[in-house]
């Protein structure tokens, strides 16, 4: 009867293997992804060797091994986007996954092999790895610039501010500040620039005039001191 219990209890464990627990890990393509494992160190005798593997853990060892470690270094590396980064002197063999890409998605069984029969600690991992979500874009404010014909003067694309000498009020031209308010004011404006111009002339002629009849009669008046003085 007792060696029925036994055997009962050896086909049950072979069967079942140790306890084994799961968790989920979630992360995006191109980041490092850390699928964490630890067992506990209390001093230079707990530490062990152990591996990852992909797949769920097996009855012993690990299916489809990606990486070693004997507790204390790597011994064998599948690929280098595996790594081990923890302190695996302290018990932290938690794997991380360089640049993740979608393909490194599924189950990551984390063994880590322990003294005595069928006391292995076992994780299994599900790894999802997921594209990186696509933010929005800042909206960005484009400047227009002006562009010079080809062979002319480049000029710069900045506004350019550019200010005028003054005049003074004698310098500027006489204009005429406000329209008409009447067509009598319009037609008073006309003659006067019209008698304006005409009067110019006229003033001209005078004065010439003036001049002839001045040296005119010096002229006569010179004859007759000499006539004078010659009686």
């Amino acid at each position: 009867m007792f060696s029925y219990i036994c055997l009962n209890w050896v086909l049950l464990v072979l069967f079942t293997g140790s306890a084994v627990s799961e968790l989920a890990v979630i992360g995006e393509v191109g980041q490092d992804i850390t699928v964490p494992c630890h067992y506990s160190v209390r001093n230079r005798n707990d530490i062990t060797s152990m591996c990852w593997g992909r797949d769920w853990c097996p009855s012993s060892k690990c299916s489809q091994p990606i990486i070693w470690t004997n507790g204390w270094r790597v011994t064998e590396q599948h690929s280098s986007r595996y790594q081990l980064k923890g302190e695996l002197w302290r018990g932290d063999v938690s794997l991380t996954i360089v640049d993740a890409k979608e393909a490194d998605s599924g189950i990551y069984c984390c063994r880590v092999e322990l003294p005595g029969w069928f006391n292995d600690q076992l994780i299994n991992h599900k790894v999802v790895v997921k594209k990186a979500r696509i933010t929005s874009a800042s909206p960005h404010t484009y400047t227009s610039q002006q562009t010079s014909a080809p062979g002319s003067t480049s000029e710069s694309s900045f506004p350019v501010t550019r200010t005028w000498p003054s005049v003074s009020a004698s310098e500027a031209p006489q204009t005429a500040s406000a329209p008409c308010s009447s067509p009598s004011d319009c037609l008073d404006v006309t003659v006067n620039l019209q008698n304006t111009s005409v009067s110019l002339p006229s003033q001209q002629h005078a004065e010439h005039g003036l001049y002839i009849g001045i040296g005119s009669c010096a002229a006569l008046l010179l004859i007759l001191i000499l006539a004078l003085f010659l009686s």
